[in-house]
């Protein structure tokens, strides 16, 4: 490894810091030793050093303030997956280690400690190594505060890497092994914190190395004792460092922090507004800047202004957090949106103090909304078998998602409860405004009108343009973009089973708009130059930070049927939770001034957003994505009753599925019946995509009179061992088979049983096709204009490897049923595995 200068990199830091905890002693005998309101000011202090470092851009640096494990786990892959360059973690709260010490558990929001050894609520330090590991960053230093830090050495060291991936990562531990550390007092930060954040604040480059030198030496002068008056020595992995094994953490114009002096409460009052700005003038200026506010302040005011740019106004309080909740695919504008305002003049007191901090949370719109509407109660008290704070976030103060009509939705929902547990207070006009888009690569676009058709209209056109293109849409329970745009694939006459059948087949679609762009490019160039996608069109500008090098260039068409996104601020607030009302308040007001001000539209502008009001103009016309046009008309606003409904058509698509299994048992079969290869054993390998909940059978198909096939597998919800022993039994029959009377049998079972509902469905026909020569002329028309008519996709599977050509009946069965032609030429077991796990539920 060589001397590592992250400058200009992409960065990122991950702060966790666990002040509160749900269970503590001696209240719960299951709690964890006690609150550590010292870890509140670790958390802001190591935030600010960093922030003002000159290593970590804007919205390079995340505190997470008392995570759940859940909320813990998935920050720490989201830095992982985005850091390039250097990527630092921190972890301040309680841990403990195994009986062996041979693990080391960091302990969240939630940990409970039980008899037994049992430690729910923590996250092993292996995990995080592994998550660590393999992280896309180049340089990664972790840092502990906590009781046992040092064994995390020999975690390290015990590590099973093969590619020996860990030695990007570096660990500076608080405390020697198996010691535990004091909590401190609520008034300032731990020792070892303290004296990080103080070298860090001491300005000019600091490099790791330096770092634990300076640290390890500060907290010998100050004799600093551990648990059993040990005294604390920090630790880092394998000292002394070497010169070209370092990592710069900081090249800042330093900043004098005095955090045991006195207030200066003598200062005139005038002054101390004056002296703050002073102060932020020169964490950004310089020295330069320093020499000049120096000589004004010290002609204006005596020598006093001199006092007050040079020492620190008195320790400031630990900032109120404020929880903000944000739809997924909102939430990295959020998140940056949050990030600039903390650090704002708009944040700041007259002393140089933050106002508050706000730590941002997002998770499926589909389950937030069921948890404001229905479980809030839950929420406010959670129970081990529903538990909002573990599956959602923790109860937030403010919720921004990405309609206003999911307040609507909340509202009617928490109608229907005896007690409500939180009350929304929506601002009255939304924060931004975002159309759906249709996404299609740019070569694909020529010639054709992108505004003033509905999506029908406009994937026919594209169709038209290109046969090969592929329709993508992000999963709707987990965004509402995708909701939105699912409004508008069930409009007017479409049907929610066909309409999902129309879409690029994924056995389980993306999460969230952003994550479906991500992975476009991966799945190859012939996926992503020939798929429309629907996206909020915000993300064509900013959410293009994956793939840069492969990504195909793309358009926006318009659908004027499909809502636009209009993000609402909702105020939330909770039964009991009056106890700092009014700073909260306070706090929320000020973000969402500042928010709808101009430094927030200018955040807002530079992630692709225009203005809720008038024309729904660009707020960054300056910098407008490549592909969008400027003027577009607003389509109709979101209604709450058509997303419910259309979430529930979902659902029923996507529910419980219905497969009928018709497998070829004629004499021919002979040959390809034994053994996983065969007929049986090939279906066999598909019924991990069914669920208990899924209902499927198996028809031995044979006989050419008025019975074309017998019943191995009646038709219902099965075992999985049920099926196979149905398989197992199945045998070759002395008989020729009847493929087109076979088939038709099969569209009007299973048309009758799918006609009271959106129940995905299929029909797999598994054969050698020697008996394909009844699918000619007569036989074979009906057969494809019942397909066409039925609703349920066929799949041929061939046991010839030209079974899927053009001239034989296979493909054409299973294109007119919107199904698929598998053959040995394909990669057939997987395949058919895929086919059946898109209609089923799959095993639990």
């Amino acid at each position: 490894m060589s001397r590592f200068d992250p400058r200009g990199k992409v960065n990122r830091a991950l702060l966790a810091g666990v002040s509160e905890y749900d269970h503590t002693a001696p209240d719960d005998s299951q709690g964890v030793s006690g609150q550590l309101p010292a870890v509140r000011h670790n958390r802001t202090r190591l935030e600010d050093a960093l922030r003002r470092g000159g290593v970590f851009g804007a919205g390079e640096v995340r505190a997470l303030a008392s995570p759940a494990p859940d909320d813990f786990t998935r920050e720490l892959r989201r830095v992982c997956r985005e850091a390039r360059g250097l990527l630092l973690f921190y972890f301040a709260g309680h841990a403990v280690t195994s009986t062996s010490g041979s693990e080391l558990h960091l302990q969240m929001r939630t940990a409970r400690v039980l008899t037994g050894n049992g430690l729910p609520g923590s996250v092993t330090f292996t995990e995080v190594l592994g998550e660590l590991a393999e992280s896309n960053a180049e340089q990664v230093v972790v840092i502990l505060d906590c009781c046992y830090a040092g064994n995390a050495a020999g975690i390290w060291h015990r590590f099973d890497d093969p590619k020996r991936k860990k030695h990007k990562i570096l660990l500076l531990m608080s405390v020697q092994p198996n010691r535990c550390i004091l909590g401190g007092d609520a008034d300032a930060a731990t020792p070892f914190t303290r004296e990080l954040t103080h070298v860090l604040d001491g300005g000019g480059e600091v490099w790791l190395s330096g770092l634990y030198t300076a640290v390890k030496e500060r907290m010998a002068a100050a004799n600093y004792r551990a648990e059993d008056d040990d005294s604390q020595r920090p630790q880092a992995l394998a000292p002394p460092w070497k010169q070209d094994a370092d990592v710069l953490l900081a090249a800042g114009p330093g900043v004098v922090v005095d955090p045991s002096g006195p207030a200066h409460s003598g200062w005139f009052p005038w002054l101390r507004p004056l002296a703050a700005r002073a102060r932020r003038a020169f964490a950004r200026s310089g020295r330069t800047a320093l020499a000049a506010l120096l000589a004004v302040l010290a002609t204006g005011a005596g020598g006093y202004g001199i006092l007050a740019l040079t020492a620190e106004s008195g320790p400031c309080a630990p900032a109120l957090e404020l929880r903000v909740h944000a739809d997924p695919d909102l939430e990295p504008m959020v998140r940056a949106a949050a990030d600039s305002y903390v650090t704002s003049d708009a944040n700041t007191t007259g002393e140089g103090c933050r106002r508050s901090g706000i730590t941002v949370n997002s998770a499926g719109s589909a389950a937030v909304v069921n948890a404001l509407g229905e479980r809030t109660d839950a929420w406010q008290q959670p129970r081990e078998d529903d538990n909002p704070q573990r599956d959602i976030g923790p109860q937030p103060d403010v919720w921004i998602p990405a309609t206003g009509a999911d307040v609507d939705r909340v509202t009617s929902a928490a109608a229907e409860e005896d007690r409500v547990f939180a009350r929304l207070e929506p601002k009255t006009e939304p924060i931004a405004y975002s159309p759906v888009v249709l996404a299609v690569p740019k070569e694909l676009s020529a010639g054709l009108e992108l505004t003033g058709h509905s999506l029908s209209e406009l994937r026919t056109a594209f169709e038209r343009a290109d046969g090969t293109i592929e329709l993508h849409r992000p999963d709707p329970e987990f965004t509402d973009s995708a909701l939105l745009a699912t409004t508008g694939l069930y409009g007017g006459d479409a049907d929610a089973r066909g309409a999902e059948l129309d879409l690029a087949r994924t056995e389980r679609p993306e999460p969230s708009a952003v994550r479906l762009l991500c992975a476009l490019p991966g799945r190859g160039d012939a996926v992503d130059d020939h798929g429309a996608v629907l996206v909020p069109e915000f993300l064509l500008k900013s959410g293009i930070g994956c793939h840069p090098a492969t990504r195909a260039d793309r358009v926006a068409a318009y659908p004027d049927d499909v809502p636009g996104l209009e993000p609402a601020f909702v105020r939330v607030r909770w039964e009991d939770g009056d106890r700092d009302a009014a700073a909260r308040d306070d706090a929320v007001d000020r973000f969402h001034s500042w928010l709808t001000g101009e430094d927030g539209r200018t955040v807002l502008g530079e992630h692709g957003f225009r203005s809720p009001e008038g024309e729904r103009g660009l707020l960054d016309t300056a910098s407008a994505a490549d592909g969008i046009t400027e003027s577009v008309r607003p389509a109709r606003a979101a209604d709450p009753t058509t997303m419910d409904e259309t979430l529930e058509k979902y659902g029923n698509a996507h529910g419980p599925g219905r497969v009928l299994y018709l497998l070829d048992s004629s004499g021919s079969m002979a040959g390809r019946w034994d053994g996983p290869s065969g007929g049986p054993g090939i279906l066999k390998q598909t019924l991990p995509g069914l669920g208990g909940g899924d209902e499927y059978g198996v028809w031995a198909v044979h006989g050419t009179g008025d019975r074309t096939h017998t019943e191995l597998l009646e038709f219902g919800t099965h075992g999985r061992r049920e099926a196979e022993d149905a398989l197992d039994a199945a045998e070759v029959r002395d008989a020729e088979a009847d493929p087109p009377g076979a088939l038709l049998d099969a569209l009007a079972f299973m048309r009758e049983r799918g006609s009271g509902d959106d129940r995905p469905q299929l029909i797999v026909y598994l054969t050698d096709g020697e008996d394909d020569g009844r699918l000619t002329g007569k036989a074979l028309k009906e057969v494809l204009d019942r397909a066409g008519g039925a609703g349920v996709p066929v799949t041929m599977v061939s046991l010839s490897s030209a079974g899927c050509d053009q001239v034989s009946p296979a493909p054409r069965i299973a294109e007119a049923g919107r199904g698929r032609c598998l053959d040995t030429g394909d990669d057939l077991v997987p395949a058919l595995h895929d086919e059946v796990a898109r209609t089923g539920t799959g095993e639990e």
